[in-house]
């Protein structure tokens, strides 16, 4: 069985993967030092983007179908 995205859950998966990856890299940065400003805040914007993912991605499995 395949999975099929419809419009509108489709652009939501492809922007929830955005912001996954805006935190992933954001994470990493922090972790190696190579953004100045501190590790807690760094990772601080890493977690609200992670869960703006999740979020969105949450939003686009309630709207299949719609």
């Amino acid at each position: 069985m395949a999975i099929r995205l419809t419009p509108p859950t489709k652009n939501v998966f492809y922007l929830s993967i955005v912001c996954v990856v805006v935190a992933l890299v954001l994470y990493l940065l922090g972790v190696l030092g190579v953004i100045d400003g501190g590790f807690a805040s760094i990772s601080h914007f890493a977690f609200w983007a992670a869960i703006l993912g999740w979020g969105m991605l949450t939003v686009g499995v309630a709207m299949k179908g719609v």
